[in-house]
């Protein structure tokens, strides 16, 4: 959430409620929410941090609000961040770790392993076709985070499949 935060703040200043509706605008409802509470936090880090600035700014009938905006070393850090190549592929795996130890352990089949991952992501991919159905015109952004949630679920299937026949 830090370097999403930092981009948010690249368009201009904002105060933490603002950043949060902004970035579920972006990103719509196939993407988790983000917690309020986090947000805050997370902008306190990057104020101590000296990647934004915050100011309060006063309001007639209620509450200071603290609104924020991106230092200098802020735009190098969410330059240097969009520049750079997200992730590793995923060999640290929950799932295959299990996977390799089930036989180990006498308690788990491997085969059966699989097969109940295999409902979890079939479970999971028909979630995700009923959010493909909410398109937001102007804003392809939610869509192409359903369809890549999709693919990455279809490969994970595919190999399942692939374990599956090395361990039969």
């Amino acid at each position: 959430m830090r370097f999403a935060l930092l981009a948010l703040l690249a368009k201009g200043p904002a105060h933490g409620y603002e950043l949060k509706q902004a970035f579920e605008a972006r990103l719509g409802a196939a993407y988790p929410q983000l917690n309020i509470g986090q947000v805050y936090v997370t902008l306190t880090r990057l104020e101590k941090a000296g990647l934004i600035r915050g100011q309060d700014v006063e309001q007639s009938g209620r509450p200071n609000k603290r609104t924020y905006e991106l230092t200098p070393a802020g735009h190098e850090a969410v330059a240097a961040w969009l520049e750079e190549p997200s992730e590793e592929p995923r060999v640290r795996d929950e799932f295959f770790m299990k996977l390799a130890l089930a036989r180990d352990t006498g308690m788990a089949d491997p085969i059966g392993l699989i097969n109940k991952q295999r409902r979890h992501y079939l479970n999971l991919m028909r979630a995700m076709s009923r959010l493909a159905g909410v398109d937001e015109p102007g804003n392809p952004y939610p869509r192409l985070l359903v369809d890549g949630a999709v693919l990455h679920l279809q490969a994970d299937l595919d190999w399942l499949e692939k374990c599956q026949e090395e361990l039969e």
